[in-house]
């Protein structure tokens, strides 16, 4: 048997690391690298956070529709080009707030007296315009899941699906491991070599990446029917699924589809919807905000050996941990003889009480900032892992020509979920820290309060998640259409 179903896994494991890297930019460079030059507050990256996050959710919901339409290896080919075009495009923000405020230099700009009337327009001008490039990022990234998804659903069984997914998936937290150790860096080499604030060749080097996956998978991307790769004995074992399914259905029947609204009329959708809505926000505020806690509460910088030191450790937790994530249901199916969805939701409660150590995080701080690190580690580890079997069991319940449009349904509901929680964040972070000592939260002031109250949420929503959705999807039922 040919393994060819794992060249397309290490084809979505490429894209997915690509993806989070092109989305990591911003989180390592505008605390200590933007920010100076455009007079940025918390409150301000907030918003930005929480833009991209609602757009994201937007294009989600139509994503899905979009992959299922165009098909996969143009709908994702699209993607990633447009996603790769948005993440290029920050690069020229800083250049065109320069001209529009009339400045002579990004050097000039900088220097204008905090908190003055000039310094809020650039501020202003500046978040408009990488509003406008994160719109394109988000545009662009919507279109990975569903599509990756997809290709999973195609090219694996369903008891294969959550493994393969989380080899996939950790390209999210292999992006995130990645990023610290090269875009600090990457930033403060060119600014140091005088090519602008530096911040601009990071977004351009890493952005370009998504171009060279494309040639790629151009080229290595087909149908498993129709792949040259893919021997009868390896098709075989992709479809067994399908064998099982068809016993008792007329010969020749053709597969339907399901409408678009129809979908929002099973459980099934309502339970992954929660899943997604509860947890994604969870997983993107460690991705957006934990660099510019380590500096805040800390003084770590990001380009600081140490400040790259706590977000390597804290994404090498993940990255190890989170793989295990997807064999585990896999193990409860193949030696204690479970059906996908029992032994999946079962390893879904596991990793739903990974993330309540969060809960001290913030007191054990004060003892040493490695177990913040190690703690946000486990927790987005328990994340990956979640995700990965929450994104399988569509492939449990739905067809496939409906896997890419649920998937985009339930990303729309994750990126509401983010929207809320980066814009709150930072609103509170920002307020907390005007308050000083008058804000408290569990024996916390000020700013470090903020911080508190943001961990006892991200600690608890999965827990949350998985009982909602285990009311509303009890046991195991394949949709029919």
């Amino acid at each position: 048997m040919t393994n060819w179903r794992w060249w397309m896994c290490s084809l979505l494991f490429v894209a997915t690391t690509v993806n989070y890297m092109d989305r990591q930019v911003l989180s390592l460079t505008w605390k200590d690298f933007i920010a100076p030059e455009f007079h940025w507050t918390d409150a301000d990256y907030g918003t930005i956070t929480a833009v991209f996050s609602i757009i994201y959710a937007v294009c989600m919901l139509f994503a899905g529709k979009f992959v299922d339409w165009m098909g996969t290896k143009k709908g994702y080919l699209w993607a990633i080009g447009v996603w790769s075009l948005g993440a290029c495009a920050h690069a020229v923000c800083g250049i065109v707030t320069v001209h529009i405020e009339g400045y002579e230099s990004v050097t000039a700009m900088s220097a204008v007296k905090a908190g003055s009337a000039a310094a809020l327009a650039i501020a202003s001008t500046s978040v408009w315009l990488f509003l406008a490039a994160r719109c394109i990022l988000a545009l662009g990234e919507a279109g990975n899941f569903p599509a990756a998804i997809k290709v999973t659903a195609e090219y694996f069984p369903k008891k294969d699906r959550a493994f393969a997914t989380s080899i996939f998936n950790s390209g999210a937290s292999v992006g995130a491991l990645a990023a610290p150790a090269t875009i600090p860096l990457l930033a403060k080499y060119f600014k140091e070599a005088g090519v602008g604030g530096g911040w601009e060749m990071a977004f351009i080097i890493i952005g370009a990446l998504g171009f060279i996956w494309m040639g790629f998978w151009v080229f290595m991307y087909s149908r498993p029917e129709d792949s040259a790769h893919v021997n009868e004995a390896e098709l075989a074992y992709i479809n067994q699924d399908d064998a099982g399914d068809a016993a008792g259905k007329p010969a020749g029947q053709e597969v339907k589809t399901i409408p678009f609204w129809q979908c929002f009329t099973f459980p099934q959708t309502w339970s992954f919807i929660v899943g997604k809505f509860f947890t994604d926000g969870v997983w993107w505020f460690y991705l957006f905000w934990a660099p510019a806690y380590f500096s805040d509460q800390y003084g770590h910088t990001s380009s600081s050996p140490m400040g790259i030191a706590l977000i390597i450790t804290l994404y090498a937790i993940v990255t190890v941990l989170s793989i295990f994530g997807g064999y585990l249901p896999k193990l409860f199916v193949e030696k204690k003889g479970m059906n996908p969805y029992a032994g999946r939701m079962l390893a879904m409660f596991m990793f739903a009480l990974m993330p309540l150590p969060a809960l001290f995080a913030q007191s054990l701080g004060e003892v040493s900032v490695w177990w913040p690190a190690i703690i946000i580690g486990l927790a987005g580890a328990g994340h990956q892992a979640w995700s990965a079997n929450l994104f399988s069991t569509i492939g449990d319940m739905f067809p496939k020509s409906a896997i890419a449009t649920i998937t985009g349904i339930g990303g729309m509901a994750g990126g509401l979920g983010s929207f809320l929680i980066n814009k709150g964040a930072g609103s509170l972070f920002t307020y907390s820290e005007s308050l000083g000592s008058a804000f408290t939260f569990l024996g916390f002031e000020g700013k470090q309060a903020g911080y508190m109250v943001v961990f006892c949420i991200c600690a608890v929503a999965y827990v949350v998640a998985w009982c909602i959705m285990k009311a509303l999807v009890p046991k195991y039922k394949v949709i029919e259409i």
